[in-house]
């Protein structure tokens, strides 16, 4: 492995004095402000009354975030709690507990340097630009009086995550250059190490003078997690020597609201030549007694380490009002000409993840117990395996960087998108059922006298001073509890209950659409995102495709309120793909989005069907095949009664019905109807994996038919948007080939003609993307064939970062590479570039041509990843056979009436029209405002 100390060949930098661009947040046009006026009033209520009931609001326009444009590679390994770090070196927007973002830095937690020379020269200063925010005429003795001499302007920082470089060229000694390597455990079919809540931190030190420089490296930590949590009282610290020698201080936290307590380890390696020192606690701010923060600082500042204090090993726990922190401290000399590496690390112990009604035990805890007593082992372990992750790191990352082909760009974009598999505030769970309490089993009625002790032997039970009734009530409460749970998991998303005889329980995965849209797993956009998991990490993948599995057999009856008109649907119906497995009780009450009925989305069922088949591709898992074919089946029948006219192809209703929910499509659509298409040939093709052969020639005879009808949206030069001949129906849509691009990623055989394929590439590349910023901002949705933004919805004029991506895959697999990554390119410009919005590390779902965002922070940009799995043309598991265009009549035949049946079952009731006089014509002068 070349030198860890030396940044990637290729990274993502900035000066840490950079200011950027600060993002802006989008406006809505008259036209939109009328049309969605309405929505915006029901949402307000609905998030009143979320509120009241102490629930998540699913999206909050209402509050404004803290918004800058400073954000680094992110601290923590998958689904264990994420804490963000910027550039400049603070540590900011914490996610630690599910759907809670804290976004401001909490300014103690830093390193500082010390040195010292035989000279007589002296330089001190903590490694971060002064923050505004810094106290200093309120604290006189809080961390305001620290030495902020780092100016920024020879120190860069360098980021591929999940690592990220701190270069601090001379600063603040002239001759001592100091790099810190920081490193998260992002290790791609790594199922262990990579749940780890840990970070580390290698400080490299390059003495060019003549002189030695004896130096101290300090890390400090508040007892806080994040926001104004530091200062809720009752935290206290305390310090650990472990036996191989590992100093650690512990910060144990202690929550409020009924949340998972929280237990930091800061650590220092322990080995020859550096001396280590602990403060346990230092006073941050308030009135609380003890060391303030100015002392602490002042005493490593005279005496280069912490032997001389007086400190208890574990202090007092803080008071209301008061924030308290603690410190490590590394000491040691480097000598002229010569190089020194200190390491720390940081970890967190939070082992339990609380939701409204259930509590789930983390991945990590498999391995480390759930006790909340391991945060200090955690650290260790970092710090004596960090060196072997980096090598499998940099082994998985260096065959892209060497790559020639690829532009500089691409690379730096490819690895630090994938930064929302830990700041998309993902949970990744044990796999065990939630945790047995009272208000997991709800309103059923019981009585612990029916359930008796499993003791066998009364002799062995514990003695009476060991509270032996205590043990006896606890045997009945599990008993108990684990028949319940029996019955109130029966109708759940809870995908491991699909799991095959000897198939690993790798635990349950859950992320954010994004942080400003709080919905776990959203399907719709996961589709996108699906191949970062499949590709890198693809058992997780399995796991979040059992629970969609699982959710299409749930049906859940209970009313939800739509914001979109005030009316009332039911949760989620047999058949139907959830549009997400939910906030407040993920996997029992799904579909938290409650803007339109999901039930009657035209996108979900055949993005689920596409997305099994390719992963049974990419895996060659054929247990899994087997145990979620029952759910693809119902899928595609549910989907099916959306042909309204039989023609074989399903056509949307005249609503946003789809991903894009704010723009309508009505009639056969380019977009759901290629998406149809291509989930009928999928559904042939995992039909014969499985060794349905009745299933597998109806579904092929159903894509012929449904493949016939869509060649008609054809018009010479790409796919109308939808055949409905409204003023829209000829935009030149930026996704219209979505059904194309997953049947190819699939190994499918194409649902269009190559030729015609390629034509409307051509056609978006020219519309879509050149006459937008001269093709610096990526695709937008829509464009009019006389050149101008297709404006009949706030999304058709938006450019969507993650259909940018799949556009450009889609390029790459039609052999236009080039074309492909000029398309993408654009994005890299606007997101990640110097010169561009401010975005890196919180890419939005998209901006429209107005350069404003619109929800920072979002999953889809992870759909970089289709550009990559079309690059490698992963060798797939499943070779497709060339068929003929006659099918098996009689086969058939005999498949259509049992399939008809299924059908009946899931027939959706027919919509009633619920518009009032004054709603229709709301909506008729909004459109009369489009015109």
């Amino acid at each position: 492995m070349s030198d860890p100390a030396k940044p990637a060949s290729l990274t993502w930098q900035r000066k840490i004095n950079d200011e950027g661009a600060m993002p802006r947040e989008f406006t809505l046009r008259m036209q939109e402000i009328m049309a969605l006026a309405p929505l915006g009033l029901r949402l307000w209520r609905y998030n009143q009354a979320a509120s009241v009931q102490g629930r998540n609001a699913i999206i909050n326009p209402f509050v404004k975030r803290i918004i800058t444009s400073d954000h680094g590679c992110p601290l923590g390994g998958v689904g264990a709690g994420s804490i963000g770090r910027s550039y400049k070196g603070e540590f900011q927007r914490w996610q630690l507990f599910p759907a809670i973002c804290e976004d401001r830095p909490v300014l103690a937690n830093n390193f500082s340097v010390f040195v010292s020379r035989s000279d007589g020269q002296k330089y001190s200063t903590v490694l971060c630009p002064q923050n505004q925010a810094i106290p200093q005429e309120t604290s006189a003795g809080g961390i305001g009086t620290w030495d902020w001499n780092l100016k920024g302007h020879n120190s860069t920082y360098h980021a591929l995550y999940p690592r990220a470089w701190t270069v601090y060229d001379g600063e603040p000694d002239p001759e001592l250059k100091i790099v810190c390597r920081q490193l998260s455990p992002i290790i791609p079919h790594n199922y262990r190490d990579s749940s780890f809540p840990v970070a580390v931190f290698t400080f490299t030190l390059f003495n060019s003078g003549n002189t030695a420089a004896k130096v101290s490296l300090l890390f400090t930590w508040a007892n806080s997690v994040g926001g104004d949590s530091g200062s809720s009282g009752g935290h206290y610290n305390s310090k650990i020597t472990l036996k191989d020698g590992t100093h650690t201080v512990l910060l144990h936290h202690k929550t409020a609201n009924g949340v998972c307590p929280v237990t930091y380890a800061i650590a220092a390696e322990n080995k020859d030549g550096i001396h280590i020192s602990e403060c346990p606690c230092f006073v941050i701010s308030g009135d609380a007694k003890g060391m303030t923060a100015k002392e602490m600082w002042q005493a490593i500042k005279e005496h280069g380490s912490f032997d001389l204090l007086k400190c208890v090993e574990t202090s007092s726990p803080s008071e209301p009002g008061s924030c308290v922190g603690a410190a490590i401290a590394a000491s040691l000399t480097v000598e002229a000409a010569s190089t020194q590496n200190v390491t720390f690390s940081l970890s967190w112990d939070c082992p339990e993840v609380h939701f409204l009604r259930r509590t789930y035990h983390r991945r990590y805890t498999k391995f480390y117990g759930t006790h909340g007593d391991a945060a200090a082992n955690i650290a260790r372990d970092a710090i004596l395996d960090h060196r072997h992750w980096e090598s499998q790191i940099v082994a998985w990352q260096n065959p892209v960087l060497e790559d020639k082909r690829l532009p500089e760009w691409y690379p730096i974009s490819l690895y630090n998108e994938l930064y929302f598999l830990n700041a998309g505030a993902s949970v990744w769970t044990d796999g065990s059922p939630p945790v047995h309490s009272l208000i997991s089993i709800g309103d059923q009625k019981f009585s612990l006298d029916r359930f008796k002790s499993n003791i066998v032997n009364p002799e062995k039970m514990p003695l009476p001073d060991e509270n032996d009734t205590a043990v006896n009530i606890l045997e009945r409460m599990s008993s108990i509890l684990e028949q319940k749970y029996k019955t109130v998991g029966s109708n759940s998303a809870f995908g491991p209950k699909l799991l095959q005889e000897g198939e690993e329980n790798i635990g349950q995965f859950l992320y954010l659409e994004g942080i400003e849209y709080k919905m776990w797993n959203t399907y719709d956009v996961h589709f996108y995102s699906s191949f970062a998991l499949v590709m890198l990490f693809p058992k997780l993948q399995l796991s979040v495709q059992r629970d969609f599995a699982a959710a299409v057999l749930m049906h859940d009856p209970s009313k939800v309120k739509l914001t979109h008109d005030g009316t009332v649907a039911s949760r989620k119906v047999l058949g139907a793909v959830p549009h997400d497995i939910g906030l407040d009780d993920p996997w029992f009450e799904v579909n938290s989005y409650n803007i339109f009925n999901t039930d009657r989305w035209k996108d979900l069922n055949s993005k689920f069907v596409l997305q099994i088949y390719r992963d049974v591709v990419a895996t060659g898992d054929q247990k899994f095949a087997v145990s979620v074919w029952p759910s693809v089946y119902i899928a595609m029948v549910y989907l099916d009664q959306f042909d309204k006219d039989g023609d074989g192809m399903i056509e949307n209703e005249g609503f946003p019905d789809q991903t894009y929910d704010t723009w309508s499509a009505t009639g056969v659509s380019a977009y759901c109807g290629g998406l149809w298409v291509a989930a009928l040939q999928a559904a042939s093709a995992l039909a014969r994996v499985v060794g349905d052969k009745g299933s597998e020639e109806y579904f092929w005879f159903k894509f012929l038919k449904a493949k016939a009808v869509y060649e008609n949206l054809w018009n010479g030069s790409y796919f109308n948007y939808d055949n409905s001949g409204q003023k829209n129906s000829h935009s030149i849509q930026a996704d219209q080939l979505a059904g194309q691009w997953y049947a190819r990623a699939c190994g499918l055989l194409p649902i269009v003609d190559e030729e015609k394929a390629k034509l409307a590439l051509v056609k978006i590349f020219e519309f879509n993307v050149l006459k937008i910023k001269d093709g610096r901002r990526g695709a937008v949705n829509g464009m009019l064939p006389d050149g101008t933004l297709d404006l009949s919805s706030m999304q058709s004029r938006e450019i969507w970062t993650g259909v940018t991506y799949a556009l450009a895959a889609t390029m790459i697999q039609e052999g236009l590479m080039d074309m492909g990554f000029e398309t993408a390119s654009g994005v890299y410009e606007t997101a990640w570039s110097e010169r561009g919005l401010g975005y890196a590390f919180q890419t939005p779902e998209g901006w429209n041509t107005n350069d404003e965002y619109r929800s920072l922070a979002y999953m889809r940009p992870l759909a970089i990843w289709a550009m990559q799995w079309a690059l490698c043309h992963p060798k797939h598991s499943i070779e497709v056979q060339a068929r003929p265009e006659v099918v098996n009549q009689e086969l058939v035949l005999k498949h259509h009436l049992t399939f008809s049946r299924v059908a009946r079952l899931l027939k959706l009731p027919e919509e009633k029209n619920h518009t009032t006089f004054f709603q229709s014509l709301y909506h008729f002068a909004s459109k009369m405002l489009w015109m």
